[in-house]
C-alpha cells in the first residue's frame, strides 16, 4: 500500500538554512527534494571519502586489498621466473663470469651428441622437447641458441616468493585484526550519506529576494503531519502543507503486512510505483514464492532452506544476506510444502516408497494426464495453468487502475481486452468443469467476444474516427496474440527447471548407489561425498534458477500486463 504523503513548501531566512536542515534531521521523516548526483566539487569530495571508507569495509570483510593484490600479482611474476630458472638449476654469478661461461638451449632432434668430443658442454637439464647446457673457458660458438644468463637463480628466486608470502601473510593478519572496526566504520558511512543528502538539500534550494530567503520543498508521510508542525514551531519558517499529488511526483513508501513486507526488497529492484500505481509488491510476494517453491521441488531443499534461514536469523544484525532470513525461511516453507504434492524428498521419488501412505500419495501431483489422445505431465500442465492465472490477474489489475486513473469511457480498449480473455478463461474453466453445459459455455463464449469487439475496435478510444478505431484495434489484436501466445509459453520453465533439479539429484542418488554396491565396507565413505557434494552443487544451482527465472516471469508478464511501470523515486528522509 502506498502511503499518503503531504507536500511542504518552506520559505525561511538564508542565513536559518543549516539550523532548518539540522531540525528536520532530527526529526527524520521530512524528504527534501534534493539532487541524486553530487553537484560541485564539495559534495563529490564527500562521495569521494564516502567511497573510499567503503572500499576499506569490503577490504577487511574481504581479507584482501590493494596491497595484497600487489603481493599476489608479484608472486605470481616471481614463480613464473621461478619454473624458467629452474632449468638451470642453482649457479656462482660470480664464478660465470669468471670462467666465461655460456648458456644454450637447442631442441633434441638438433642436438649433435658429437659436441661433446669437440666442445666443453656441460648438459645442466633435459626434458622431452630440450636440451639445456653450457660451455666454459672458450669463445668459440656452439651451433646452438645461446641465451642470456638468468638473473636470479632459483635459490634467489625461492627466497623473494618466500619473503612476498610472509608480507602476503603478515598484512591479511593485519586487516582480520580490523574487523572489530567494522562497526563504527559502516556507521560513518551512513553518517556521511547523511552529511551528503543534508548537503545536497541545502544546494539545490531556491532562492529569491536577492539570495536573502531560501526555498525547500519536501514531503513527509500524511500521518505524520502533527510531528512536523510541532518540530517547525520552534523555527522561524513559513511553510505551505499541501496534499500531494501526482504531479508533484512525491517520493513513494510503500507499507504492507509482515508477510508482504519480506518481498518489498524485490519490488525496489525493478522500481518504485508512482504515486498514482499500485504496490505490486503483495502480488509478486504471493507468485514469486510459488514459482519458486515450484523452480526448486523439493522438499528436502526445502527443509535445508529453513535451516539455513533460522542460521542466518542470528546474524541478521551484520545486514546483507542474514537480513533476509525470513524470507529465506517462507521460501524453504513453500519448497516443502510444493516438493510434497511433487512428491520428492533429495532426488527420491517418493510415489515409489511403499511407506508412504496411500492417501498421501494420491495427494501428489505427479505422472501424467491423456488431453485429446495424448499424454502430458500433470506438472507442465499445472505450470501453464498457474501462468494463464498470473496474466489474467494481471490483466484484471490493469483495468482496474486504467478506470481509475483515466475513467470508464477512456478504458474501454483496456476493459475490452480484459473481459475478452479473462472472461473466455472463466466460460472455458465452466464449460470443462461441467458447472455449465456445453451449449451455455458456446453463447457464453459468443456473447463476451461481442461486447469485448466493441471496446477493442470500435470504442477504444473515445471521440476517434471508428475506421481509425478499427485499424488501431486490429493493430493491437496482432501484438496482443502473438505477446499472450510466448507470455504463456514461458511458464513452462516452473516445469522444466523443478524437472532439472530433480533429474540432477536423483543422478547424484544413482551414482553415490552404484558406488556403494551391495556389500559395502569403505564404500560408505564415498557414497557419503558423492551425495553431499552433489545435493549441495545442485541445491546451489537450483536456488539461482529459482530467484532469477520467478523474477523475471513476475518482472516481464505479470508487470507488463498489468501495465505497472515502476518509475517512483523512493522515500528518503533526511535524517541522522
Amino acid at each position: 500500500m502506498i502511503i499518503p504523503m503531504t507536500k511542504y513548501e518552506f520559505i525561511l531566512l538564508t542565513g536559518d538554512k543549516e539550523r532548518f536542515l539540522d531540525q528536520l534531521r532530527e526529526l527524520g521523516i521530512v524528504d527534501i527534494r534534493r539532487s541524486s548526483k553530487p553537484v560541485d566539487d564539495i559534495s563529490s569530495r564527500i562521495l569521494a571519502d564516502i567511497d573510499a571508507v567503503k572500499a576499506r569495509i569490503r577490504n577487511i570483510e574481504n581479507g584482501s586489498d590493494k596491497t595484497c593484490d600487489d603481493l599476489k600479482a608479484r608472486i605470481a611474476e616471481l614463480t613464473r621466473s621461478l619454473e624458467e630458472a629452474r632449468k638451470w638449476g642453482n649457479f656462482d654469478k660470480d664464478r660465470v663470469k669468471l670462467f666465461s661461461i655460456r648458456f644454450y638451449t637447442v631442441s633434441r632432434k638438433m642436438f649433435d651428441p658429437e659436441w661433446k668430443q669437440k666442445y666443453p658442454i656441460q648438459i645442466v637439464s633435459e626434458d622431452k622437447d630440450n636440451i639445456r647446457f653450457v660451455t666454459a673457458g672458450t669463445d668459440e660458438r656452439v651451433p646452438a641458441t645461446e641465451v642470456s644468463m638468468p638473473q636470479k637463480t632459483q635459490a634467489e628466486l625461492e627466497s623473494d616468493i618466500a619473503r612476498l608470502n610472509a608480507e602476503l601473510d603478515s598484512h591479511r593478519k593485519e586487516l582480520a585484526s580490523m574487523k572489530g572496526e567494522l562497526p563504527e566504520l559502516k556507521a560513518k558511512v551512513e553518517s556521511m550519506y547523511s552529511d551528503l543528502n543534508v548537503y545536497l538539500a541545502g544546494v539545490t534550494a531556491g532562492h529569491a529576494a536577492e539570495g536573502s530567503l531560501t526555498l525547500f520543498e519536501g514531503f513527509a508521510p500524511k500521518e505524520d503531519a502533527q510531528k512536523v508542525r510541532e518540530a517547525l514551531g520552534n523555527l522561524d519558517v513559513y511553510y505551505i502543507a499541501s496534499d500531494a499529488t501526482v504531479a508533484d511526483n512525491p517520493p513513494i513508501k510503500i507499507r504492507n503486512n509482515a508477510f508482504v513486507r519480506q518481498f518489498e526488497p524485490l519490488t525496489s529492484m525493478y522500481g518504485m510505483p508512482v504515486y498514482n500505481e499500485f504496490d505490486p509488491t503483495v502480488f509478486l510476494s504471493i507468485f514469486f514464492m510459488l514459482f519458486f517453491a515450484m523452480c526448486m521441488g523439493d522438499m528436502g531443499y526445502g527443509i535445508t532452506l529453513v535451516a539455513i534461514g533460522f542460521i542466518l536469523r542470528k546474524r541478521k544484525a551484520n545486514g546483507g544476506l542474514a537480513g533476509m532470513w525470513s524470507l529465506i525461511v517462507t521460501l524453504g516453507i513453500a519448497t516443502i510444502v510444493v516438493g510434497f504434492l511433487f512428491g520428492t524428498f533429495f532426488g527420491v521419488d517418493l510415489t515409489t516408497k511403499t511407506w508412504i501412505p496411500e492417501a498421501l500419495r494420491n495427494c501428489m501431483i505427479t505422472g501424467d494426464v491423456t488431453i485429446g489422445g495424448s499424454s502430458y505431465a500433470k506438472q507442465m500442465i499445472l505450470s501453464l495453468l498457474i501462468g494463464i492465472a498470473h496474466i489474467s490477474l494481471a490483466m484484471v489489475v490493469k483495468a482496474v487502475w486504467a478506470v481509475r486513473q483515466n475513467g470508464l469511457r477512456n478504458s474501454l480498449g483496456t476493459l475490452g481486452w480484459t473481459l475478452l480473455i479473462v472472461g473466455s478463461v472463466v466460460g472455458l474453466s465452466f464449460g470443462l468443469l461441467g458447472v455449465i453445459s456445453e451449449t451455455a459455455m458456446k453463447w457464453l463464449l459468443i456473447g463476451i467476444a461481442s461486447v469485448s469487439c466493441l471496446g477493442i475496435y470500435i470504442f477504444n478510444k473515445w471521440g476517434r474516427n471508428p475506421l481509425i478505431n478499427i485499424g488501431a484495434g486490429l493493430w493491437d489484436t496482432y501484438n496482443t496474440a502473438s505477446g499472450l501466445m510466448s507470455d504463456v509459453l514461458s511458464y513452462i520453465r516452473l516445469y522444466a527447471l523443478g524437472m532439472s533439479g530433480s533429474m540432477l539429484g536423483s543422478t547424484f542418488n544413482l551414482i553415490a548407489d552404484m558406488v556403494k554396491g551391495d556389500d559395502p565396507t569403505w564404500q560408505w565413505i564415498p557414497f557419503v561425498l558423492i551425495v553431499v557434494f552433489g545435493h549441495v552443487l545442485n541445491l546451489a544451482l537450483s536456488s539461482l534458477s529459482a530467484f532469477v527465472h520467478p523474477l523475471r516471469l513476475n518482472f516481464v508478464e505479470f508487470f507488463k500486463n498489468s501495465g505497472y511501470m515502476g518509475e517512483g523515486v523512493a522515500y528518503n528522509p533526511i535524517r541522522k
